[in-house]
């Protein structure tokens, strides 16, 4: 830091640099005194040692020394600031005079905008590349003055930066490394969802919404399969409802659906396909171990000293605020408020199963944490529930109208293969209307907004993606907060751009 004292008729002003100041010998054509002492112990410097110097370079001086050595200064006409830019004129803010309060004082600091002319008259013209500065005029100087004030730093965090889940740009502006400002910058991953949407048929439209939040696709995928299957007032049947409901991990997403991450497989009118033979054995078997890995996660976090240091009291959100700004899922449940779509407005089997849900007392980083550390034991508790009551029976509604004839009958029948060529061509057209159906997913609440006009494409379909407004109030949850607390906060957020751009 380049900081400087203000120049008075018995002080010199005097800078302060970083301590890597270059060899004596690079010193010895400046046409002064060569003065020797150690920065780190100013008892060593004798008074009379500094009568008649012409200049002194002040290099790699301690803050708090500084009123020191402007005391054993007196006798200086001139101060070389040896710093890039201190031929700049800088205002210290309150933060600095606090930092540096036994500096002497700090004050306005005017420097000559002409040095070049200084530099041939010390023979420093030749060390420019080591000194970038000039040095000070005489009080009687009436030259060209300028001055500077000190300028906030504005710093860009992304959009290609491993902690944002996606291309987040965060214009961060800093005061040192306390923020003072956070303003998102979104659409960078803007891809006319919601237009594209309707343009395509009820089927053709499901595989858009496994591009939203690509990290739990299929919760995206019921949603819409909900809100069609609302407006065309039909009941899938219950062994489709318990497919839906597990929370399932992406190998096994894999093996039922054959994708592993976009995987088309929650469709209206029930799933695609059954579970293959053994899929239930194996979920049932990593249930059971998945304990475990969950206590390994807690005895390395929830107790370690750092990881609290970084998360507790950082990114408080009040439950007032939370509320106001339209926070939902962990966000709002770790500020102490038990809201969860699953149990205030049941849909699917959630009504038949029972969890708990798991809220904060602080809002912090901490308290998210914990809430998801929970909801992942609680999970299980449904997986295993699903599995105890899974019936047998039919995966989708028989009603050809909305699902295709399955494969082995297209075979026989060219009746079925008509079917399904027009199926997936024309789509089913859905009663006019509409309707709005929330589900609880990871990130908070997604909702999707339906609007039917009678023919087989939505008329307009909108996307309630819970990330939108966690990001909207970043400024207000990062406020006078550290550089590196952003990270946590962000983490805590769970932000995936998929939903927020669309």
């Amino acid at each position: 830091m380049n900081t400087k004292i203000r120049r008075e008729k018995s002080m010199p002003i005097v800078a302060l640099a970083p301590s890597n100041s270059p060899p004596l010998k690079d010193w010895q054509a400046v046409d002064c005194k060569r003065l020797t002492f150690a920065e780190s112990n100013l008892s060593l410097i004798q008074e009379d040692l500094w009568n008649g110097v012409d200049c002194v370079i002040v290099w790699a001086m301690i803050g708090t020394k500084a009123r020191e050595l402007c005391s054993r200064l007196m006798n200086c006409s001139q101060v070389l600031l040896a710093h890039r830019n201190s031929h700049a004129i800088w205002y210290p803010d309150a933060k600095f005079e606090r930092q540096f309060k036994n500096a002497g004082d700090v004050g306005r600091v005017w420097m000559s905008e002409h040095y070049d002319e200084f530099e041939k008259k010390i023979g420093l013209d030749k060390f420019d590349k080591l000194l970038s500065s000039a040095p000070v005029q005489s009080d009687s100087y009436q030259g060209k003055k300028r001055e500077k004030q000190l300028e906030n730093m504005l710093l860009n965090f992304g959009p290609q930066h491993p902690a944002a889940h996606g291309v987040l740009r965060l214009v961060l502006k800093l005061e040192g490394e306390v923020i003072i400002k956070a303003v998102p910058h979104i659409g960078l991953l803007h891809r006319a969802t919601e237009k594209l949407i309707e343009y395509k048929t009820y089927t053709q439209a499901l595989p858009y919404f496994d591009r939203l939040d690509y990290v739990s696709m299929m919760c995206n995928e019921q949603a819409f399969s909900l809100a069609v299957e609302k407006l065309l007032g039909i009941d899938i049947p219950p062994r489709a409802k318990y497919i839906r409901k597990r929370e399932k991990m992406f190998e096994f997403a894999e093996r039922v659906s054959g994708a592993r991450m976009h995987a088309n497989y929650v469709r209206p009118g029930g799933v695609a396909w059954d579970f293959p033979i053994g899929l239930m054995d194996d979920i049932y078997d990593w249930a059971v171990k998945f304990p475990e890995r969950i206590d390994e996660l807690e005895d390395m976090l929830t107790e370690n000293r750092i990881w609290k240091a970084r998360t507790i009291d950082i990114g408080i959100v009040n439950a007032s605020d939370a509320l106001n700004w339209g926070f939902t899922g962990v966000m709002v449940r770790g500020s102490g408020i038990k809201q969860d779509v699953r149990k205030t407005q049941p849909y699917e089997v959630y009504d038949q199963m029972e969890f708990d849900v798991p809220i904060g007392t602080k809002g912090d980083c901490y308290d998210r944490y914990l809430c998801r550390v929970e909801e992942m034991r609680q999970s299980l508790r449904i997986i295993h529930q699903c599995l105890n009551k899974m019936p047998a029976g039919e995966i989708k509604v028989d009603d050809h109208k909305i699902v295709p004839p399955k494969r082995a009958e297209m075979k026989d029948s060219m009746e079925s293969l008509i079917h399904h060529f027009k199926f997936f061509t024309e789509g089913f057209q859905v009663p006019p209307g509409a309707t709005y159906v929330p589900i609880e997913a990871p990130k908070g609440e997604f909702g999707v907004y339906l609007v039917a006009d009678g023919t087989s494409k939505p008329y307009r379909c909108y996307i309630r993606a819970p990330g939108f407004p966690h990001l909207a109030a970043i400024h207000d949850i990062c406020y006078m907060s550290l550089i590196a607390d952003v990270v946590a906060v962000i983490g805590t957020l769970d932000i995936v751009f998929g939903e927020v751009d669309r």
